[in-house]
């Protein structure tokens, strides 16, 4: 995994439990996926969030990410699942970084489907807690 960090985070124990911090929104995300928890994973989001679908629907706010997410996430599972990666996370500010993972999609029996994916989510650490802000999924097309 790359960091890269153009602000000063006070020590390595800090930086180490920032990114740790940061995995585990993403292990939240992933498991509110792969148990279709669509309070979890709205959870997730601030209020005002953006997020672009891996088809490229645009979603602005929670509330309509919420109402997707009602709409998709039952049964999506049903026959697959998905398992998310962080690969990059670049600190823009102590507050604010930008996370690059890997997405790959399961069978149930553990076979990949399709293509992978390779989503951005943009957070932001408020009140302590890190937030997903502007996110967009983007399936890997094979070369």
């Amino acid at each position: 995994m790359m960091i890269c960090m153009e602000t000063t985070v006070t020590d390595q124990q800090t930086l180490d439990a920032e990114i740790a911090a940061i995995k585990q929104v993403i292990a939240r995300l992933e498991h509110s996926q792969q148990n279709e928890l669509p309070e979890e994973f709205i959870g997730l989001f601030r209020a005002d969030a953006i997020w672009t679908t891996g088809h490229g629907k645009r979603l602005t706010g929670r509330d309509e990410i919420s109402s997707f997410t009602h709409q998709v996430l039952p049964g999506a599972m049903e026959g697959s699942t998905a398992t998310y990666e962080v690969v990059d996370v670049l600190f823009i500010r102590p507050d604010v970084v930008a996370v690059k993972a890997h997405a790959q999609y399961w069978t149930l029996e553990g076979e990949p489907i399709g293509n992978a994916g390779t989503p951005l989510y943009v957070m932001a650490r408020e009140e302590g807690q890190w937030r997903l802000v502007a996110c967009q999924n983007t399936e890997v097309l094979a070369q």
